[in-house]
């Protein structure tokens, strides 16, 4: 685990955690790094709607221009929009402002490669000794050697020209509601609808800076729930605040979760042949019976860490063109290098019309188990992990669920925590099971408390 650095950037309190000095000396370093060959660089900069988004674009863009490069401000955007754009326009590297589903206070600064992926590792360290003092400061610009803060609202532009071209079918008729969580596509995704032909419903779309994720949104999805139900609406999409997420919400009203979209692309691109390897790919967080919906449907799949960077470095390496998670980071590889809320819904709505069918109908075959997961402070995670009656505990109940649930013990990445986890048919056999595993770890002393 990298000490600023997560598996989706450097977030934290706005100016307590992550400060200003911080996003102007990760401008300096950037600039400073790209600039190979006496060559000046470019950077692309996208952030979303919370109130401290403006001051650390303007500190990035100080430190990027101090040492020489040019930045280019695409604004109020989503991330899949800045990793689009510094892929298809030859930038250096792109940068998005946000912290994603994290309450107004925090932002995060995550950083895209020139192919619009996650920043590789080595160059993260390197920043990461850079903040700490451990290498020398880059030069600063002097002259005409000063870099450029140019405006490329355009981006955006061509972003939404981009999804619009990745319909296939027209939406008139379909009447569709939109949760924009006050962010990024508060002003993008009714334009996209709304080009399509779809009659579209929009709320969650009034940034005052601090009101994202308030009540709205794919972490919030009962203002979206009522609106369709309300309004008789054929579906509904909530975006999280930076759209690299989304949800859905059928015409009943009823949650359709990242598993569910999975199923449903997956079982249609079988069903077309355009389901590449046969597989589609998940993390250990996946509910049980999407595998059992899977294994009916006769597709495979791969599992991996959690977190959708893990996701894309598997699709990646194994050319697998359909993966995600339950939050909703759903990947289609041919047409984005990152979680895309806006894509994901346009292939959800392909589906619906291709095989003309609602949402709730797709849904059908795929039965979610009961889940039980409680945190647990311990004394040390690895010990726990691998103590003999923890151990025999979690066999234990892998033997009792056999093929009808399962168990889950994994570690937190940021705190000293486990997270005890059981899917099985009911949620009572869920919190027995749970409980039994925690008990085993009490009566060894490693137990702290249950958060």
């Amino acid at each position: 685990m990298s000490k600023y650095f997560g598996t989706d950037g450097f977030r934290g309190e706005a100016n307590v955690d992550l400060t200003v000095e911080h996003a102007f000396k990760i401008g300096r370093f950037l600039g400073s790094y790209f600039a190979k060959d006496g060559r000046r660089s470019s950077i692309v900069i996208g952030k979303d709607t919370r109130l401290s988004s403006y001051m650390y674009e303007c500190a990035l863009t100080a430190g990027i221009t101090a040492s020489g490069a040019d930045a280019y401000l695409m604004h109020v955007t989503t991330t899949p929009s800045v990793s689009y754009i510094a892929r298809s326009e030859d930038f250096d590297c792109g940068i998005m402002i946000s912290a994603s589903h994290n309450p107004y206070h925090d932002n995060g600064i995550k950083l895209l490669n020139c192919n619009g992926e996650k920043m590789e590792d080595n160059i993260i360290s390197a920043i990461e000794a850079y903040l700490d003092g451990a290498s020398p400061e880059p030069p600063l610009a002097t002259g005409d050697s000063i870099g450029r803060a140019i405006d490329h609202s355009a981006g955006r532009n061509r972003y939404i020209g981009y999804l619009i071209s990745l319909a296939t079918h027209s939406y008139k008729g379909m009447r569709v509601g939109l949760d924009c969580a006050n962010g990024s596509t508060w002003s993008i995704a009714k334009n996209v609808f709304d080009a399509l032909g779809a009659e579209t419903y929009v709320i969650g779309n009034s940034p005052t800076g601090t009101n994202i994720n308030m009540d709205c949104g794919s972490t919030h999805l009962g203002a979206l729930q009522r609106l369709v139900r309300e309004k008789h609406l054929d579906v509904g999409f909530a975006f999280d605040v930076d759209a690299d997420r989304c949800l859905a919400v059928d015409e009943h009203g009823e949650k359709v979760d990242g598993d569910a979209i999975i199923y449903i692309c997956g079982k249609h691109m079988k069903e077309k042949g355009s389901l590449a390897n046969n597989t589609v790919v998940t993390t250990v967080m996946s509910n049980f019976g999407l595998y059992k919906a899977l294994d009916f449907c006769g597709i495979n799949y791969e599992k991996t860490a959690v977190g959708d960077k893990y996701v894309y470095e598997n699709m990646r390496a194994n050319g697998h063109l359909l993966g995600g998670e339950q939050s909703g980071h759903i990947i289609f590889s041919k047409y984005a290098t990152t979680g895309d809320g806006l894509i994901t819904a346009i292939k959800l709505m392909q589906v619906m019309l291709d095989r003309k069918m609602s949402l709730a109908a797709l849904r059908e075959g795929l039965t979610v188990y009961p889940q039980v997961l409680k945190n647990v402070k311990v004394t040390d995670k690895d010990i726990t992990m691998n103590d003999p009656d923890v151990k025999a505990a979690c066999n234990k109940v892998t033997e009792l669920l056999g093929d009808e649930g399962r168990i889950l013990l994994r570690k937190s990445g940021t705190e000293p925590l486990l997270r005890v986890m059981v899917e099985a048919p009911t949620h009572e056999m869920c919190e027995q099971q749970v409980d039994y595993v925690i008990e085993a770890m009490r009566s060894k002393g490693l137990l702290i408390t249950i958060k």
